[in-house]
């Protein structure tokens, strides 16, 4: 059982303090359990709260948000893997580590998530598998792909684009360059760079009709790249977000092949670099000796 709203209440509530705006709520309902997911961001960035409930407790983790993919993974891998497959992961962020741990009792089989970090005491929920792939694991990780997918949308006013005169076309100019108005909520696979949103490229001759983007995530930042037009002619504009900083260059078409050939030459010789990079530290736990 699941329900959602945009801002306001949200039975996850707390945390942050007064500077906290909260962006996006939903809930989930698994046997006797309740999780609340809520959305939030303050001064020093966005986080995502995954509260637990029960009759008679209440536990409570904070996830960066440049975690929320990384644990979208995760769920992916529990929920797709045959059971004598699964193994503990430990996943760190930043100055907290998570650590994943696949159980069982008499209600059946749980995935515990524990949070250490230096800040705050650890803390820990515990999320059942539920009977069928729509319930537990799996409803818990639809809802952490909508959240993932709704977080690229979310831009605060103070995060808006204000420069340059050239207008994205097709973009909407009240959530800011990045965002398309089709876009799919399939989750990503792992990979160092992420790729969230996409559309397919039109013919030359509609290029003009039509504005195009796609985001990266690299580490803490993401790269969104905007196809524009303006009285000079079509660009690229290509932005760097990080946290409410924001940079941007802007390409013209007819550069585009060479910025394409310069950058190929630099994945060519760092690619033995590159293939042993991760955005985060995800490593596997080995199970204790019997």
């Amino acid at each position: 059982m699941e329900g959602n709203s945009a801002g306001g209440g949200g039975g996850g509530g707390g945390g942050g303090g007064g500077n906290d705006v909260e962006l996006l709520c939903k809930t989930l309902q698994v046997e006797h359990k309740l999780f609340y997911f809520d959305l939030k961001e303050n001064p020093r960035g966005r986080y995502l709260k995954i509260s637990e409930k029960t009759s008679a407790t209440r536990s409570t983790i904070i996830v960066p948000s440049n975690g929320i993919s990384w644990f979208l993974d995760l769920f992916n891998y529990y929920v797709s893997s045959d059971e004598q497959d699964v193994f503990s992961k430990e996943l760190q962020l930043d100055t907290k580590v998570f650590y994943f741990d696949v159980g069982e009792n008499r209600r059946g089989r749980f995935l515990k998530i524990s949070e250490a970090s230096v800040s705050r005491n650890r803390s820990t929920i515990i999320v059942p598998a539920g009977s069928t792939g729509d319930e537990g694991w799996g409803a818990f990780r639809n809802i952490l792909a909508d959240i993932n997918e709704a977080s690229g949308l979310f831009v605060l006013p103070n995060q808006q684009n204000s420069e340059a005169p050239e207008h994205l076309v097709g973009l909407s100019d009240d959530v800011g360059a990045g965002f398309i108005s089709s876009h799919s909520s399939q989750p990503s696979p792992a990979a160092d760079l992420n790729v969230h949103r996409s559309s397919d490229l039109p013919p030359p001759d509609d290029m003009g009709n039509l504005g195009l983007s796609k985001v990266i995530r690299a580490d803490q930042k993401k790269f969104f790249f905007d196809l524009g037009n303006n009285n000079r002619g079509h660009f690229l504009r290509i932005s760097e977000v990080t946290g409410s900083d924001r940079s941007s260059i802007i390409l013209p078409l007819s550069g585009l092949k060479q910025f394409h050939e310069m950058v190929g030459h630099f994945v060519e010789i760092t690619k033995d670099r590159i293939e042993g990079m991760s955005g985060a530290n995800v490593r596997t736990v080995d199970p204790p000796q019997r």
